[in-house]
């Protein structure tokens, strides 16, 4: 309850409250930046360009409740428009330079997620990686709930069908 309330005083106008909602979703917003940037230096530079794009555009929020998710697209948007900027790839021997440890299953995923549409990974992301119920991605994405369940169905066929065809390939 206290997060709606805040979420109305910062729509509002109210910049303390506007500073409290970034400090309740800081966490949510660093890890939405990170999972798609895949570094700190970069996520940390998306943090604080969100946040100047979101207390810009506060007062167009028109439903509270959906602060966080308001929040989050703000941040996959952006990071998409990054990754488009980028338009790089990165290798498995520059990931192990900078430091990245992963193993072979989380390289495999990531990948195969950026095989997918960016409308499909956005779905993927909010469903799985951020929790957000279906509900919420049907009235975050202005789509009906049944459309968002045949798409995120669509996006998971599409993730199996490219990780089976990577399991054979690696296999021959």
């Amino acid at each position: 309850m206290e997060e709606i309330e805040t979420a109305c005083s910062a729509i509002k106008g109210d910049e303390q409250a506007f500073l409290q909602l970034i400090k309740m979703h800081k966490e949510a917003l660093y890890r939405t930046a990170f999972a798609f940037l895949k570094n700190e230096h970069d996520a940390v530079e998306a943090m604080q360009e969100v946040t100047f794009r979101a207390y810009q555009k506060i007062h167009t929020v028109k439903d509270p409740k959906y602060m966080k998710t308001w929040l989050i697209r703000i941040m996959m948007n952006y990071c998409q428009d990054q990754l488009k900027k980028r338009k790089r790839f990165i290798s498995n021997e520059v990931l192990q330079e900078i430091g990245f440890h992963s193993n072979d299953t989380t390289l495999e995923i990531e990948e195969a997620i950026a095989s997918l549409t960016n409308s499909e990974q956005k779905l993927i992301f909010l469903k799985y990686f951020q929790e957000t119920k279906i509900k919420d991605i049907a009235e975050l994405e202005k789509i009906p709930e049944g459309t968002v369940k045949s798409r995120l169905h669509k996006a998971l066929k599409s993730l199996r069908n490219f990780l089976t065809e990577k399991g054979d390939a690696d296999h021959v």
